[in-house]
């Protein structure tokens, strides 16, 4: 039966050209060299190499062999080093999903770092916006929930990446723009416009019109922030958008901002949270990404649970 060692042992024979260089090469003797050449040529019925020549000159059966080994070895090569990363956690998979609708922001330049540090792990998005994402966390449907609403469920846990303000978006000729006060009366006879998602998970819904029992004229939905502004700055309606999300398209003229005051004096304020499966902490790939996002948390000076 031809082994490995009988390929390496002829890559050495060709490199080297002596039984000896190839034993020096290898880290055994040159005695083990001829018992493997013996091997080879009983399998073969044939000789595989002249051993005579200086250096030494390979049969045709020996050439087919080193054939054999040009392609075999490479790929066991590969191979070992795959099943090292592996056993190292070193490669998998991460699978995303988020019920802020804004996030590729700040989250897509952590993403490329890691990808430079994990280049053999695959990042990808689950689709759409599920009804219930933190049970289908617990359950392995996806591996990190990015959401401003952690719930408490067993094998789950979470922890605080930023603080952020929501803001209310108008157009900058809309008349609340130039209103000392605005109340939730005032939003009560506006166009909603928002993200398909149940209204109780929209922070404008859960913390000002629902406490209030009151609820906008109208619910406009879209799955496009761009889109969103663009309904917002040609005068359709009003919407809720994260500081983040707002100041880059404030800075361009588009559209204006306004603190929710009336929700509390230092405005309507969450705190976005990255969940996870306690157990994949354990996988050295999974766990390095938790820590540069814990080490981006930090850069935003927020503690940490």
């Amino acid at each position: 039966m031809i082994e490995l060692k009988h390929l390496k042992m002829l890559l050495a024979l060709r490199e080297h050209g002596s039984l000896v260089a190839a034993a020096s090469d290898l880290c055994i003797t040159p005695s083990a060299v001829s018992h493997q050449l013996r091997e080879l040529d009983q399998w073969m019925g044939v000789e595989v190499v002249n051993r005579k020549t200086r250096p030494i000159t390979f049969s045709n059966v020996g050439l087919r062999l080193l054939q054999l080994a040009d392609e075999i070895l490479p790929q066991v090569q590969i191979a070992q080093s795959d099943i090292t990363r592996i056993i190292h956690g070193q490669t998998g998979r991460i699978t995303f999903s988020s019920e802020c609708h804004s996030c590729f922001d700040w989250l897509m330049p952590i993403l490329n770092q890691y990808r430079n540090q994990y280049p053999d792990v695959d990042l990808d998005f689950a689709s759409g916006f599920e009804a219930n994402p933190h049970e289908l966390l617990q359950n392995g449907e996806f591996d990190l929930l990015i959401t401003a609403d952690p719930i408490a469920l067993k094998g789950v846990e979470y922890f605080p990446v930023f603080e952020y303000e929501s803001r209310l978006v108008l157009s900058t000729t809309h008349p609340l723009v130039r209103a000392k006060n605005i109340t939730v009366q005032d939003l009560a006879d506006e166009t909603l416009i928002t993200f398909p998602v149940d209204k109780h998970r929209l922070d404008i819904m859960s913390k000002l019109f629902i406490p209030a029992n009151i609820l906008p004229k109208n619910i406009r939905t879209t799955d496009l922030t761009q889109m969103l502004i663009q309904l917002v700055a040609s005068g359709r309606g009003i919407a809720a958008l994260p500081d983040w999300v707002v100041n880059e398209y404030e800075t361009k003229g588009w559209v204006t901002s306004r603190r929710l005051d009336c929700v509390a004096p230092e405005g309507l304020r969450r705190t976005l949270y990255a969940g996870f499966r306690t157990e994949d902490k354990e996988k050295d790939y999974f766990d390095s990404f938790i820590k540069k996002l814990a080490k981006f948390s930090e850069s935003r000076k927020l503690y940490y649970m």
